[in-house]
């Protein structure tokens, strides 16, 4: 039904909520919350008010619009951000860094604890440290703070399983005071679990004057090798503790973030401050349009980056005030289960800390612009490149399939799906072939293609949510010239779906010369970005299928054609993969040929020779 925008608008209640714009092609285009979804969805399509060049660009391409009521602006807020993770759509302002953060976890409600990386913090009871920046760092210091205070880094639950199995390695090296065994009790395993604690709360004095006093007494005892482990356990502690720049505002918890942009590119830095210290800094990329405001691309930045960390300070210091900082407070404040507070510094040490996230934002942006826009050739620009070669338009979405099998047994598929020129892992797929059998690559891409495409047919035709099936690609990829190419249209064809189909022909090398479309042969620049984005599409299918195949046959659910023959054991048939080159060549053998075999009687020879002739008269 065609969407008549002016009369949907007179239907708009007045109430809060979430928008969501949607192009000609039923893409989320822009995703926005209103206090009054009346006033603020009327508010694109009046001509007389400025809406900046940004969102004159985008209301051009609204086909329609589709809203969703709250209760409130908060729980719009909450939806707005939910649903720009899961869209990206082309107008807000997005994230391009998606990471996630590690935390020290100390698994004190363990009667022997254990400390360990987690990605998360749940409640469990446990005590978390962090977030921290590096995961590298992180590892390096549960490493220490188990060789230091000898923690235990085994799985065994304690005291239940107390001599059950002898010590691990760790034992036999004095990195583990063996609670395993009883070697140690409950209270002396506690006490240094509360050293540990105090450790990883930044009181590094304590430990540091112990090791440097065992360290003389080893030198002076002439024990060099143990004041060596010392001496490098002491300076392992000093790079902990030297990375740990103290704030004069010790105890206090709180995000310092600045904004840097130039054209559609802005970095959004961030220092970490934990306990009064500065544990870490990061920054993040956003695209932006020309006229954001620093102030704006602060907010978008904070709803989608507080959305998915785990831990929320109590203060974040910003620049300059944000339009919409109580409703942020509010929201945050929700999230952490205490008072969030948004600050900006007018003078002293939180000023020059701001001042001093400002000059890394914008150091981080010059430094790393020329990469930004290698990065964009690699991909942005490879694929207009390739829009040019074809004569096509609006490429966002490439699917590339290939098939992997040993001599035609246990045939598989791959699907892998980029994005923008960028692989979208979460969407590739891994299909078993069913409906074949042999080394029939052909019937193998048939059966793939009409998997997919009536998979998302269905789901699309049920109203099901969009997923890698239900988004369908705005060009096909086929590894292959034209019989590969041929296979995919029928298949198109026979759904009754119009989807271009191209092909990546390789030479008698085996390596791409040239692509196949619409019926003849296309030559193509080796040196252009374009062929160089077709190359990674092609190795990446071929890399997952074969990856897919060896995982099966590492997991034993991928066999040989040979196990299937009756009284043929494990000799004989690695009898018959040393002697042949290959399952065809045992296929053709005669029983005569078969007899020399060192493991083979007249009867096993027969018995294979019966087993694949019989199949072949099936």
């Amino acid at each position: 039904m065609l969407f008549d925008i002016q009369e949907e608008l007179k239907k708009l209640p007045a109430k809060p909520g979430v928008y969501l714009m949607h192009d000609e092609k039923d893409e989320i285009i822009y995703v926005g919350k209103a206090i009054s979804l009346k006033n603020r969805v009327r508010q694109y399509f009046q001509t007389s008010r400025n809406k900046g060049p940004k969102i004159e660009r985008m209301v051009t391409h609204i086909a329609r619009f589709e809203y969703i009521i709250t209760d409130s602006e908060l729980e719009a807020l909450v939806l707005e951000c939910n649903l720009i993770k899961e869209h990206r759509p082309k107008y807000n302002t997005m994230l391009m860094d998606d990471k996630t953060y590690p935390f020290i976890k100390v698994t004190v409600n363990e009667p022997f604890p254990r400390v360990m990386l987690a990605r998360k913090m749940v409640k469990d009871k446990a005590k978390y440290f962090g977030p921290y920046t590096s995961a590298g760092a992180v590892k390096d210091t549960i490493e220490l703070v188990r060789k230091v205070y000898k923690i235990r880094s085994c799985n065994r639950k304690l005291p239940g399983d107390i001599g059950l199995e002898r010590p691990c390695l760790n034992y036999h090296i004095h990195q583990c005071d063996a609670p395993c065994q009883g070697y140690i009790s409950q209270e002396e395993y506690r006490r240094s679990i509360d050293e540990v604690i105090r450790f990883l709360n930044g009181d590094y004095d304590p430990i540091m004057k112990d090791l440097q006093k065992k360290m003389m007494d080893a030198s002076d005892a002439l024990e060099f090798e143990k004041a060596i482990e010392y001496r490098e356990l002491l300076g392992s502690i000093k790079k902990i503790a030297e990375k740990q720049k103290i704030t004069n505002t010790a105890g206090e918890e709180r995000d310092v973030l600045a904004v840097a942009t130039e054209g559609e590119d802005a970095v959004v830095q961030v220092f970490f401050v934990r306990g009064g210290r500065l544990i870490g800094r990061d920054h993040f990329y956003l695209k932006i349009a020309n006229e954001e405001t620093p102030s704006e691309i602060l907010s978008s930045f904070m709803k989608q980056f507080y959305a998915g960390t785990p831990y929320i300070p109590s203060e974040l210091m910003l620049p300059e005030e944000i339009e919409d900082a109580a409703l942020l407070e509010e929201w945050l404040s929700k999230k952490r289960g205490h008072k969030v507070s948004l600050r900006v510094p007018k003078k002293g040490s939180k000023e020059k800390l701001v001042e001093l996230a400002m000059k890394n934002a914008e150091l981080v942006l010059s430094k790393d612009m020329e990469r930004i826009k290698r990065e964009e050739g690699r991909t942005i620009g490879a694929l207009k490149e390739l829009e040019k070669l074809l004569g096509l338009q609006d490429i966002v979405r490439m699917e590339a399939y290939d098939i992997s099998n040993i001599s035609g047994y246990a045939s598989v598929g791959s699907m892998v799906v980029y994005e923008k020129g960028k692989p979208k892992r979460n969407d590739y797929r891994k299909f078993r072939i069913k409906s074949v059998q042999g080394p029939n690559d052909y019937a193998s891409m048939e059966e793939v293609l009409t998997r997919r495409f009536e998979h998302g047919k269905r789901e699309l035709e049920e109203g099901e949510i969009r997923d890698s099936f239900t988004t369908f690609p705005d060009l096909l990829m086929m590894d292959g010239g034209k019989g590969q190419v041929n296979i995919a249209l029928d298949v198109l064809q026979k759904l009754k779906l119009n989807i271009p189909v191209c092909g990546m022909v390789k030479d008698d090398n085996h390596r791409t010369r040239g692509l196949y479309f619409e019926g003849r042969e296309i030559a193509i620049d080796r040196e252009s970005e374009a062929f160089k984005l077709i190359t990674r599409i092609q190795d990446e299918a071929h890399r997952f299928a074969i990856e897919y195949h060896r995982n099966l046959r590492s997991q034993g659910q991928v066999r040989s054609v040979l196990d299937d023959i009756p009284g043929i054991g494990p000799a004989r048939r690695k009898d018959l993969m040393r002697s042949f080159e290959n399952i065809e060549a045992v296929r053709n053998a005669g029983v005569e040929e078969l007899k020399k075999l060192p493991s083979m009687n007249e009867a096993s020879a027969k018995a294979v020779y019966d087993f694949f002739h019989q199949e072949l008269s099936r």
